[in-house]
């Protein structure tokens, strides 16, 4: 089947496929003889599972070492199972920094009159410089802001 039947069948972009084969995730698609990418069946089981595990938030190497241990019949789950953990604490992480950067909107929100007036604390925290630390959601709750637009 040509790139387009393939794309359409896995869910993942024509272009997608030809940068995995770029990458190197995916083995260089067999070419027709006027030079046309062929794909197999089973190149599309592949593209399924690589489409499947980045909508899950593996990255590209994950991914990589996923197929590596799905394509190896004497691999350990223990291994998968490392791999999926790993994902479930960073997305775990991500969900917690959303949650903060959320809040913080909130107040920010919340503590802004929206009214004709010009003085806009939500402008204001944004002019402040960002804290190297990680911490750059939470300054405006840390900074007070609330208490100087009273």
């Amino acid at each position: 089947m040509n790139i387009g039947d393939a794309a359409t069948r896995s869910g993942v972009s024509a272009k997608m496929i030809r940068y995995y084969e770029q990458i190197g995730l995916i083995p260089t698609a067999a070419r027709t003889a006027s030079g046309y990418r062929d794909y197999a069946p089973g190149d599309v089981h592949v593209l399924r599972f690589i489409a499947r595990a980045r909508d899950l938030g593996f990255s590209i190497a994950e991914i990589t070492e996923l197929l590596d241990l799905w394509r190896n019949k004497d691999r350990r789950s223990a291994d998968v199972k490392a791999l999926a953990q790993a994902r479930v604490q960073d997305l775990r992480h991500k969900i917690a920094h959303l949650q903060e950067m959320a809040d913080t909107l909130e107040d920010l929100a919340n503590a802004c009159a929206g009214d004709e007036r010009p003085s806009c604390p939500i402008l204001h925290q944004l002019e402040m410089p960002a804290l190297g630390d990680g911490q750059g959601t939470r300054r405006a709750r840390d900074n007070g802001f609330k208490e100087r637009i009273a």
